[in-house]
């Protein structure tokens, strides 16, 4: 039988480093704030909102909160057009699809913006559900998020696999015990992504990781 293929969305199908710099860097300069460097705005691509904004902010709840509110303003606005499409994902996911393996999205984005960037992907309808956080944080890290997806598909762990580029997609899968791959094309790297049940290269060679795992 196929399996369910979940796949994480930034840094997996689609390229987002621009957006959410961008969105960052807003939310940071209106609360006159310093503005974090390349490096450390890269590191925000992943983890929920509140996770990277609290120790920025030196665990101030409610400067926190305003920093999330700041950042979906201009995320809203432009910042969730500001992506491109990994070159190879959507013929990959197209081939997938047509095998007859099942697919989701689950990613840290609150739900509304996630559903609205998949919505617009040249391949976004072959995706049964999109699982996306809560507007207020109450499920937005990866375990709760994989949850929420294999209860709206009524799938078992057992049967699926995690897509994704960084550790917290990995961790979410082993907190249920479902297989992972590693997408190397993202923002995670090699050593980041060492505990995934398969690391891939490039979206070309995730037909034929899956034509053979599957039956492992």
């Amino acid at each position: 039988m196929p399996d369910t293929l979940l796949f994480d969305l930034d840094g997996t199908l689609i390229d987002s480093a621009l957006g959410i710099g961008r969105c960052v860097v807003h939310a940071m300069e209106r609360l006159g704030e310093p503005v974090p460097d390349d490096e450390a705005l890269r590191r925000w691509i992943g983890p929920p909102l509140r996770t990277s904004f609290g120790p920025l902010l030196g665990g101030d709840a409610g400067r926190t909160e305003r920093a999330v509110e700041l950042y979906r303003e201009r995320f809203d606005e432009v910042g969730w057009s500001e992506h491109t499409v990994y070159a190879g994902i959507e013929d990959a996911v197209r081939a997938l699809h047509a095998a007859g393996h099942r697919l989701a999205v689950v990613t840290a984005k609150n739900q509304p913006h996630a559903e609205r960037i998949v919505a617009h992907l040249p391949f976004g309808d072959l995706f049964e559900t999109v699982s996306g956080a809560t507007h207020d944080g109450r499920i937005g890290e990866k375990p709760e998020l994989i949850g929420e997806a294999l209860a709206r598909m009524g799938v078992h762990a057992h049967d699926c696999w995690m897509i994704g580029d960084r550790h917290m997609d990995i961790d979410g899968a082993r907190h249920h015990r479902m297989r992972s791959v590693g997408a190397l094309w993202g923002f995670g790297g090699a050593d980041e992504l060492r505990e995934a049940t398969w690391l891939c290269e490039v979206p070309e060679a995730l037909p034929s990781i899956f034509g053979g795992a599957r039956y492992a």
